[in-house]
């Protein structure tokens, strides 16, 4: 973690961004917190600051493991890690659909995969930085930032979200159920990484999902009770569960929580907490 955030910052300071702004933007990144020393977040900083941040959020969205087996020179088992290919195709995939979608709003092909990598690497990992307002973007890249709010990224990172590894184990549980009804003698192992997935994690990892949403469609009600437009309502409240920071609607990039009444500020604040 500390070496990633040095090399981040020395990456800054070669691209000419004074050390103060090059700490606390590489501690942000780190950290996964968004918080940035401007208030148009990245917006002002050069495409080469924001193609390093690109870079280093991606990074810090990656499970810790990973450069642990690295480190080991245990190449096969990051490589061949489930999780972080999943990660990498989910994020390779996005910007690809994004890039398609906004091609027409900007001037070059360049210009639309800069700001649709930085966009999707920043809510999938969900630091909540910056450079454009994807509340404009449209209806079709939107959702797609929506899901990446709600997927996160690897456990084990600084990352918030359902994590990408519950994801795949929901999604490998439905599909042997599904088989289970249409051939219900057959016998189908759940596996990750080549390993079997136990019964009693399968079930850990249902209930969290069930709970996830649950509390999320609680509160989606009970801030629903301040009257804006749906789009506001759920991001706001996906913004703030999966620890992301900018929705969409009034409280997108461009945006701010000020405007919610002090009842709604507590639910998204309880929102944060869980």
């Amino acid at each position: 973690y500390f070496a990633l955030t040095l090399v981040q910052v020395v990456f800054y300071l070669a691209g000419g961004m004074p050390l103060f702004d090059s700490l606390c933007n590489a501690f942000a990144t780190a950290g996964t917190g968004g918080f940035s020393i401007k208030a148009d977040s990245f917006a002002s900083y050069s495409m080469y600051a924001q193609t390093v941040t690109t870079v280093f959020m991606a990074l810090f969205g990656v499970n810790f493991s990973i450069y642990f087996f690295l480190l080991q020179k245990k190449f096969d088992l990051a490589f061949k890690n489930t999780e972080l290919r999943w990660y990498v195709g989910i994020i390779l995939f996005s910007i690809a659909m994004i890039t398609a979608n906004i091609l027409p709003m900007y001037p070059d092909f360049h210009a639309a995969i800069h700001h649709a990598a930085f966009s999707v690497s920043s809510v999938i990992t969900t630091t909540g930085f910056g450079t454009e307002n994807f509340d404009l973007w449209p209806e079709f890249s939107r959702v797609i930032l929506v899901l990446l709010m709600i997927v996160g990224a690897c456990a084990g990172s600084t990352g918030g979200g359902l994590k990408v590894s519950r994801v795949v184990i929901l999604m490998r549980a439905a599909k042997a159920e599904l088989r289970k009804i249409l051939r219900p003698h057959t016998v189908k192992v759940i596996t990750v990484d080549d390993k079997p997935v136990s019964g009693e994690t399968v079930r850990a990892v249902s209930t969290y999902f069930i709970l996830y949403v649950l509390i999320a469609a609680a509160s989606v009600l009970l801030v629903s009770l301040d009257g804006y437009d749906g789009s506001t309502t759920l991001t706001a409240v996906m913004a703030t569960f999966n620890n992301i920071g900018p929705g969409l609607g009034l409280c997108g990039p461009a945006g701010n929580f000020a405007f919610f009444s002090p009842f709604a500020k507590v639910i998204l604040c309880l929102d944060m907490l869980l």
